[in-house]
């Protein structure tokens, strides 16, 4: 799903810090380039057909072209984004190291583990840019540096392991994304080309996330999009719609993933 940032006009991009919240997410792509500096807990990310384990230190850097998804967090799962417009990276990114950052799609592995010094360094440098979002061109300025100072250091670091997921699974979680709730487990295992008890074990032992889990996620958040901002669904029109069978049902994952009753819930204004 190709998705579009509401990002300042006067701004050349975004950075922000994020925690973990309960919310799922859905795969995704956008036009701008991606940075993400793990800085507390551990997560899974799936970029195409290869998983990365990623934990405090990691330094991940997703292309306009890579659809992307993090599917599982732990409790303390905290990490600083960062987005940079195109317009931006033509403009900053011009020496000849640093030319690959212009590629929607670029072949290669670009996740690696920085040094305890150089992870600190970035996440103090995040942190005074993060500050002067009211003063467009420090900002922009800074937000470059920023560009340039996180690729140096991940050139100078090594690779996180990456592991290849079984064309079932990934095919499994495309299904799920695209045809969130209209397939049964056996259908979602005969277009996979396993059998059910098979692809529900691997999915789990290459994902680290239950099949049905994930799918009960991706229901999660499509009743979000459904019943969100802006949204004039009822509760149970959009969790049935979502793909949820009863009340009960969509009441027993709600809770479990969000940590809070649907009727705790506050719509966002």
């Amino acid at each position: 799903m190709r998705q579009k940032l509401d990002l300042p006009s006067a701004l050349d991009g975004q950075l922000w810090y994020y925690r973990n919240q309960g919310r799922t997410h859905a795969r995704h792509h956008h036009s701008e380039l991606e940075l993400n500096l793990i800085a507390r807990g551990t997560g899974v990310y799936l970029l195409g057909k290869r998983k990365f384990e990623i934990r405090r230190g990691d330094l991940l850097w997703l292309f306009p072209a890579q659809e992307h998804v993090l599917i599982e967090e732990s409790p303390d799962f905290e990490m600083w984004i960062a987005v940079f417009k195109p317009r931006a990276v033509r403009r900053v990114a011009v020496d000849a190291d640093a030319r690959v950052l212009r590629r929607a799609n670029p072949p290669g592995e670009y996740c690696r583990r920085l040094p305890r010094q150089s992870h600190a360094r970035l996440e103090s440098l995040f942190a005074e840019i993060v500050g002067a979002q009211d003063r467009p061109g420090f900002f922009n300025a800074g937000l470059a540096y920023a560009l340039l100072c996180s690729w140096h250091n991940f050139q100078q670091s090594h690779d996180v392991p990456v592991h290849d997921v079984h064309p079932a699974v990934e095919k499994a979680a495309r299904l799920i994304r695209d045809n969130t709730n209209r397939l049964t487990l056996s259908e979602l295992a005969r277009q996979a080309g396993l059998s059910p008890s098979r692809l529900s074990r691997l999915f789990k032992q290459q994902t680290g996330v239950a099949l049905v889990d994930f799918r009960n996620r991706q229901r999660i958040e499509t009743f979000l999009e459904l019943y969100g901002a802006g949204q004039r669904m009822k509760l149970m029109d959009a969790a049935l719609e979502a793909g949820f069978g009863s009340y009960p049902q969509f009441h027993r994952v709600f809770k479990r993933v969000m940590g809070c009753s649907p009727g705790q819930y506050r719509r966002p204004a």
